[in-house]
């Protein structure tokens, strides 16, 4: 059986976020990939974390507001050099995506399941690259701990992105090449971009605190180069 979700422990700055996700907002990362990948139906085959952390106290979104986010090593074989949340495949010991999120968090960045609250699921997307059926998880942590590249074979970098900056318009972007495009983010030197910087567009969105930005494609390959990201 797959770990329980728990939206009534949301604290209040996430609700409007876990709302919108419940009232249908959990389909638009779906329908903003489908021009990009054809996105098949079926059982889920991996599952990604975005795990926030912040004063559970605020009513609004609190200054210390942040997400969980990794680098992937650039010698991986899939989606290397790449910012992405933590997640991976979904065994049959999980008992379902919320499970093997909170797992591969675990064995990632060495976030401790015990202190993460699941708070709600998005529904799956097909990513381009690998091509699977992934399942996020959106989550809250009051006391996140200390998070590190726990499999240092898979990660090289684990941090906590401030809200405050992904929604600043500096940091926003819209990039592609070969007549795609999407929503991309700087993290200090880092860019992501992809599934991720769409999972990520999309909650900010619709947890009420996105602000305008700068929407005119820019160039991907040229943004790439310059970022800390190593891709292949």
């Amino acid at each position: 059986m797959d770990a329980q979700l728990r939206p009534d422990r949301a604290p209040a700055w996430l609700k409007p976020l876990v709302d919108a996700i419940d009232g249908g907002g959990g389909a638009i990362p779906r329908r903003l990939l489908s021009p990009r990948v054809r996105q098949k139906g079926g059982a889920d085959q991996a599952a990604v974390l975005i795990l926030f952390a912040g004063d559970p106290r605020a009513t609004a979104l609190p200054e210390d507001a942040r997400v969980l986010i990794t680098h992937r090593t650039p010698h991986m074989r899939s989606h290397s050099g790449q910012m992405a949340f933590p997640g991976g495949h979904i065994d049959a010991a999980d008992g379902g995506p919320v499970g093997a999120a909170l797992r591969e968090a675990w064995e990632e960045t060495g976030l401790d399941p015990a202190g993460v609250i699941p708070l709600a699921v998005l529904d799956s997307a097909t990513t381009g690259g690998s091509n699977r059926r992934v399942r996020p998880v959106v989550a809250y942590a009051p006391e996140p701990g200390n998070v590190h590249p726990a499999s240092e074979e898979e990660t090289d970098a684990v941090f906590f992105i401030p809200v405050r900056e992904l929604v600043d318009p500096v940091n926003r972007a819209m990039l592609g090449m070969q007549g795609w495009s999407g929503p991309a983010f700087w993290a200090g030197e880092y860019l992501v971009w992809g599934f991720t910087g769409v999972l990520m567009s999309v909650v900010l969105q619709l947890g009420g605190w996105a602000v305008p930005w700068d929407e005119r494609p820019g160039d991907l390959r040229a943004a790439l180069a310059r970022s800390a990201n190593r891709e292949r």
